[in-house]
Formats: structure tokens, C-alpha cells, sequence
């Protein structure tokens, strides 16, 4: 447990790639960061779901119950475990100020851009060695 606590905690502090839901089977026990609008909480707070920008949904597990009221858009950073849900370590919610609501569909095209064109966009930090 407190092994998992440390895994969970130094992911903060690597390089993680921007994923949709459909790359999350592509990123088992690897680190990455996950947008997309709440589509339900679990009424024990625990879980929760999220829709991206190609609406494919994605499930979310926290450690500890929601304290918020979470709704709208969220990142996610987290762990992909093998079940292809996200473990969170942290989220964030985007707020859409102004009446400017974030453009999911858009974000997934700059996500594609990102994933077709790796040499412009790196994630990973070349170990030194």
C-alpha cells in the first residue's frame, strides 16, 4: 500500500502523455493524463466517469471520495491499471469561463496531432546512463 502511495505520489513529477480513452489499453501501469467531462459520480464518491472528445467514456478511481462537486470538465492524472481504468493520483476541474465551453472534439484532434507526430511532441525524458 504505502508502495503504491509513492508510485502514485512521484507520478507528479514525470513527463506524461495526453491520452483519449481509446489509448488507455496502449498505457497499462503507465502514467498519463486523461481530459474529459463528467458523465456520473458513484454515489460513494470513489468513482466516476468521464466522456472525451470521440465520446468513448472512461472510468476514474480515487483513493479517497470526491469532496467537490464534480462536474463539467476534468483532468485526470493518473495510473492505468490492467482493467483499462485510471487510478487517479490527481484531477483538476477546467472551468469554462465566460460561457466559452472547452472543446472536447478539438482537444481530441490536437491529441491526434500529438500521437501521429511523437518527434515534435516528446513525452518520455531519455534515461541518463
Amino acid at each position: 500500500m504505502v508502495l503504491k502511495a509513492l508510485k502514485m505520489a512521484g507520478i507528479l513529477d514525470v513527463p506524461k502523455p495526453r491520452i483519449n480513452s481509446h489509448m488507455l489499453t496502449q498505457h497499462v501501469s503507465k502514467a498519463v493524463c486523461l481530459v474529459g467531462r463528467v458523465e456520473k459520480v458513484h454515489p460513494t464518491g470513489k468513482t466516476f466517469t468521464i466522456c472525451d472528445g470521440e465520446g468513448k467514456i472512461a472510468t476514474v478511481e480515487l483513493n479517497e471520495p470526491v469532496e467537490d462537486d464534480l462536474s463539467g470538465v476534468v483532468e485526470v492524472i493518473g495510473i492505468v491499471s490492467n482493467k483499462g481504468t485510471l487510478m487517479a493520483a490527481t484531477y483538476n476541474i477546467l472551468r469554462e469561463d465566460k460561457g466559452i465551453p472547452f472543446d472536447l472534439e478539438l482537444y481530441n484532434e490536437a491529441l491526434k496531432v500529438i500521437h501521429d507526430f511523437p518527434q515534435h511532441y516528446p513525452f518520455e525524458v531519455a534515461a541518463s546512463g
